[in-house]
């Protein structure tokens, strides 16, 4: 069986990326989204190990020091890492996964996976940007305008990944990213080995 792909998805805060993420995992067979570990506070609606895996600062940084996280990050106060014996038993296991991290995180994987591929969201406008962070309804004025800075500091790192969806019509911006997602499964390698009982028989050859 061969290994499956990694897939770094980067976007700045209210691209939609959760929202496509969802959508792909939904319609899409053979691919997981990592569950980060992280210290902010639960969101309304959120679930523990389904959303993130939420842990107290203790107990993130004791994981950190022993080095459980193939990538952490500090972002507004609170930390996120992703956990590298989950990562490395599902790979092996060829499910495809997709990280959902900022650009510091997708720098530091991609030291440890080179071949790991990267897609970056962007939104059609920085007015679209800002009205789809207004429109969660849950954050303060002030975090509003915080988040719209860090937005920016987030998107001048778009040119570091492979690929660049821009979400503006949401089913458009789903069909490029399922179709990055399914043309390696396409790659002679992979159909060769998944259809070698279907190639033998067209090709009249007899499994010893």
């Amino acid at each position: 069986m061969a290994n499956g792909n990694l897939y770094i998805v980067a976007a700045p805060s209210g691209a939609g990326k959760t929202s496509l993420v969802s959508a792909l995992i939904s319609s899409t067979t053979n691919i997981l989204t990592s569950v980060s570990h992280t210290t902010r506070p639960m969101r309304p609606g959120e679930v523990n190990g389904k959303d993130y895996h939420f842990v107290d600062k203790n107990v993130f940084l004791t994981m950190k020091k022993n080095g459980d996280f193939i990538e952490h990050a500090e972002v507004f106060g609170n930390y996120y890492g992703t956990s590298s014996r989950w990562l490395d038993k599902q790979l092996t296991e060829g499910i495809d996964i997709i990280l959902e991290i900022d650009w510091q995180g997708a720098q530091q994987v991609k030291k440890l996976f080179p071949s790991s591929t990267g897609i970056f969201i962007l939104p059609p406008s920085r007015k679209t940007l800002i009205e789809r962070l207004h429109s969660r309804g849950q954050d303060s004025e002030e975090i509003i305008k915080r988040r719209t800075q860090e937005a920016i500091t987030e998107m001048s790192h778009y040119h570091e990944f492979d690929y660049l969806i821009i979400n503006d019509d949401f089913q458009t911006a789903l069909l490029e990213l399922k179709s990055i997602i399914n043309t390696p499964r396409l790659v002679m390698s992979q159909q060769k080995e998944k259809h070698a009982a279907l190639i033998n028989h067209l090709l009249g050859i007899s499994q010893s």
